[in-house]
């Protein structure tokens, strides 16, 4: 059963731009694995952290660290959710995260569906 879904888009260079005047958001919002890659898969993994807070209906408390987005030796991301965030997906009943990204054309963009037993 379908649990949640989220999406959002991110303008990359606005993105970066925001990165630049603020550069402790990056430090907030990102791991360390996450901040070596480049702007536009930054870009990608913010949309993806915030698809996967409105797909779990964006309650306040959520940590940006406890959604790290990982990828596997084929190149495919996904989630390793800890904390704040598992504890969501335990309360939802969440079996699986499915992540999907993008960047082309100056934009970056997520989905995420969640998927489980439900409520």
């Amino acid at each position: 059963m379908i649990v949640g879904v989220g999406i959002d888009v991110v303008d990359v260079r606005r993105f970066a731009e925001t990165l630049e005047r603020t550069p402790r958001l990056g430090v907030r919002v990102f791991t360390p694995a996450e901040r070596s890659r480049s702007i536009a898969s930054q870009a990608a993994r913010f949309a993806a952290k915030e698809a996967l807070a409105k797909a779990l209906g964006a309650p306040k408390g959520l940590l940006w660290h406890d959604a790290e987005v990982v990828s596997d030796a084929d190149g495919r991301p996904w989630f390793e959710v800890r904390g704040t965030v598992k504890e969501r997906c335990e309360l939802l009943r969440v079996d699986t995260v499915h992540l999907s990204l993008s960047h082309d054309a100056g934009v970056a963009s997520a989905i995420v569906i969640l998927e489980g037993g439900g409520r």
